[in-house]
């Protein structure tokens, strides 16, 4: 036994000064459309849902849409300061929509924020140059690009590790849009423009890999943000559509943890950290 540890502590440090290995993937162009097919059906059905609610009077919130049971034990949740998360799956005539190689993360979440409002959450999330300081350390760096009217121009860092660390610049075509009548309302849609992975981030060799020819952490990332005023607060609610990789043979044990939870936990931080955002600058008024 004490003859093998010497030669086994010699083999782990030649594996460790070996170039280690790159577990490339190509974002297809066939992935690309079926992941555009997948969208335009959910911000079809999103824009209906819209529309019934300001015409029609309808629920414009995903919790007001529930069993009434379900819908009182999820809005008792939020008013105790939980972010309420739940998976989606778009559908098309009640069968799957298929996105070869690759995998789509679809989740929506919910938050209370008490004496929040419309414009105040419209204040944090148009506020594009401090979102480095709102959501970090999720948000690494960002910046407004340009601003039309309610379209915006953004660009923001991404970082997160589960069980390896990446990185990612990105981005983004934002537009806003307000709902006159009623209690007051608003909602957004954001997708990503460009996404590109970051090689030994934060050091001199910092570089972006190809674009669509990496790792395939994140291909795509469209948000749909809405948020109503009542029961004395906003409610916010964000549905995240996002495209991966799929999880490499073998390699479940390093992928599979940061390509299945890293969407969801993304999300939840982001209502998370607006809540808290919110609340601090209610505080102060």
């Amino acid at each position: 036994m004490r003859k093998f540890l010497p030669a086994l502590a010699i083999f782990f440090l030649v594996t460790a000064l070996l170039p280690q290995p790159t577990f490339a993937a190509e974002l297809k162009e066939k992935t690309r459309q079926a992941f555009a097919h997948y969208t335009q059906v959910a911000e079809a059905r999103m824009q209906s849902e819209i529309a019934a609610a300001s015409k029609e009077n309808k629920p414009f919130l995903w919790v007001d849409t529930l069993e009434s049971s379900r819908k009182q034990a999820i809005l008792e949740r939020l008013k105790n300061g939980e972010v309420v998360t739940e998976k989606l799956e778009e559908n098309e005539q009640g069968a799957n929509i298929e996105v070869p190689s690759a995998l789509v993360h679809h989740w929506i979440a919910s938050v209370f924020i008490p004496g929040g409002n419309v414009a105040s959450t419209l204040a944090v999330l148009q506020d594009y140059n401090h979102h480095k300081d709102f959501y970090k350390p999720q948000v690494a760096d960002s910046r407004l690009i340009s601003r039309n009217g309610n379209d915006f121009k953004v660009y923001l860092r991404f970082y997160q590790k589960k069980v390896i660390a990446v990185t990612m610049n990105t981005e983004h075509a934002a537009h806003y849009e307000t709902i006159t009548g009623g209690s007051p309302r608003a909602f957004s849609n954001s997708h990503t423009t460009r996404v590109a992975e970051v090689e030994n981030a934060g050091t001199k060799d910092e570089r972006e890999k190809p674009v669509g020819h990496d790792n395939g952490f994140l291909w795509a990332l469209n948000s749909y943000f809405r948020m109503e005023e009542k029961d004395g607060g906003v409610y916010v609610q964000c549905e995240a559509i996002s495209l991966t990789r799929d999880i490499p043979t073998g390699l479940g044990w390093m992928f599979k943890p940061y390509i299945t939870e890293v969407p969801r936990e993304s999300l939840y931080t982001t209502l998370n950290q607006t809540r808290v955002g919110l609340l601090q600058a209610t505080a102060k008024k």
